[in-house]
């Protein structure tokens, strides 16, 4: 959505002085689907405490949408406040070099000319800019103009998302070392990114006693429900428990160094669950469904506040800038929460694209009641070759297809041909089972969500309609064909041009 957003005066009102411009906090986990007690999650409720308690000490939304259900897509649209799919930066880990070193410039993705990225406009509105974990953006940039502290010795161009730039927090210091305390001048306002392993740390951060360790969880209806799917789901169970400890850690190291009072703070989620092979890359609920709230000494942030209204993750960017009083460039796809002109969305776009060396792609469209799925390869399967090949809840499904031990929908699901369209109503099916989308009922809704596609597609020239270019897809070849995984795996036809050193 289009903004020309009124930085009104509430935006400094109430108790945080007019002159002081508030500090402003990421709290970006990685791959977390929100199983915490303010969503009214039965399995971990009383034992999220400590985001429980953010969530009442400020304002939570419950439908809040990433636009990409993969890390490296929805970060590069964080950070930019535009769909990846304008961008050109949709395509999973592009613009990289195999080796890690700096990108060759004939497969340097470059944002639009004068787009600039949320840490560069805050910083030109006098913000100190961190970033304590991975970057992850398909793009091509110099970090130094985007975050405060480094120097050319510790910085190599292009280095992002796994080739460095990793978050280290498993000890408590570290948060403090490489975020607001870098500042030479104490007094100058903070926007900065602390970055939280969060799904994909397992139990390692669970406080003593809380490990949830017998496995006892819901199994959604399309997995079998065996001990290795229960581990599985288990483990997320207890990584949302030990992102609970991370962010209780955080908050406390903002209030030991008096920064807490003047500090807004935004808690999310990149994506859904990385244990499920439903979640994670995909457009189901649980791949782009991610927990939300914001805290802060505030007129805007009123405790108790909870919203249920459809709300992207692209908002979160525009707020972070309306907050901080910094330029709201009209090409920001979000608009501020809290703003006055704010208005509610009818729908919530989100966007897979090839994911690691996975070609797909896949669109939806989350409206109040429906969630609208297009595949535009339908003919390869859920389970085509993925970098989870070698993981249990891939071997699993497998071998119990050898077996005859799934249920027919899993079976379709999982190894048949895929439909083009799927509708499903999240509040009568939250699974996302019973596809609606041949059921003649529903043929206008289908229609409506099928206009609301095309038109998106056509407003924002998605770049999802064009082919990936073959330096693009070469590159990408070159970072995964010496990998067991994919040499052993039957991988998209379209890499066949590179198999004999083309």
């Amino acid at each position: 959505m289009k903004n020309a957003l009124l930085l009104a005066a509430f935006l400094f009102a109430g108790s945080v002085q007019s002159a002081e411009k508030p500090n402003i906090l990421w709290i970006f986990s990685e791959d977390l689907s929100p199983y915490f007690g303010c969503y009214d999650d039965p399995v971990n409720a009383g034992h999220t405490p400590a985001i429980d308690q953010l969530a009442a000490d400020g304002v939570l939304f419950t439908r809040a949408f990433m636009p990409a259900p993969v890390c490296s897509a929805a970060r590069s649209a964080m950070i930019t406040g535009v769909m990846q799919t304008t961008t050109g930066t949709h395509q999973h880990r592009s613009s990289r070099a195999a080796d890690g070193s700096v990108v060759p410039g004939d497969i340097r993705i470059h944002l639009p000319e004068g787009m600039k990225t949320i840490p560069e406009l805050m910083r030109e509105e006098g913000y100190f800019t961190f970033n304590t974990g991975k970057d992850d953006y398909n793009f091509h940039y110099n970090r130094l103009n985007l975050y405060s502290y480094g120097t050319k010795d510790d910085y190599v161009p292009g280095m992002n998302g796994w080739q460095g730039n990793f978050a280290q927090t498993d000890a408590k210091r570290i948060y403090i070392e490489n975020t607001w305390a870098k500042r030479p001048d104490k007094d100058q306002p903070w926007f900065g990114q602390i970055m939280i392993w969060g799904g994909k740390t397992g139990d390692r951060h669970v406080r003593d006693g809380e490990n949830l360790d017998d496995y006892d969880v819901p199994i959604p209806p399309y997995f079998p429900d065996t001990p290795a799917y229960r581990k599985e789901w288990t483990t997320h169970y207890n990584a949302a428990r030990g992102a609970d400890v991370q962010v209780e850690e955080i908050l406390a190291l903002l209030e030991a160094d008096g920064e807490l009072e003047n500090t807004i703070v935004f808690f999310f989620s990149d994506h859904g669950n990385n244990q499920s092979i439903r979640h994670k890359q995909f457009c189901y609920e649980g791949g782009v469904h991610v927990p939300l709230m914001v805290k802060g000494n505030h007129s805007a942030l009123k405790a108790g506040t909870v919203r249920d209204e459809l709300v992207s993750g692209l908002d979160i960017s525009a707020t972070t800038l309306a907050f901080g009083g910094a330029e709201m460039p009209d090409y920001l796809d979000g608009q501020n929460l809290f703003g006055e002109t704010y208005e509610p969305v009818d729908f919530v776009v989100s966007a897979r694209d090839r994911c690691d060396y996975t070609i797909d792609r896949i669109r939806t469209v989350r409206t109040d009641q429906y969630r609208y799925i297009r595949n535009f390869f339908p003919d390869r399967p859920m389970l085509q070759a993925q970098y989870r090949d070698n993981r249990p809840p891939v071997t699993e499904i497998k071998r119990l297809r050898n077996e005859g031990g799934l249920t027919p929908y899993q079976e379709e699901h999982w190894f048949g041909v895929r439909p083009e369209e799927e509708l499903y109503d999240i509040a009568k099916d939250p699974h996302q089972i019973n596809n609606l989308a041949d059921d003649p009922a529903f043929a206008e809704v289908l229609k409506q969500h099928r206009e609301i596609l095309n038109q998106w597609i056509q407003d924002t020239d998605d770049q999802g309609q064009y082919p990936e270019s073959p330096i693009q897809l070469k590159a990408t070849y070159d970072l995964w064909k010496d990998r067991p995984i994919f040499s052993n795996a039957d991988v998209n036809p379209e890499y066949d041009q590179f198999k004999d050193g083309n």
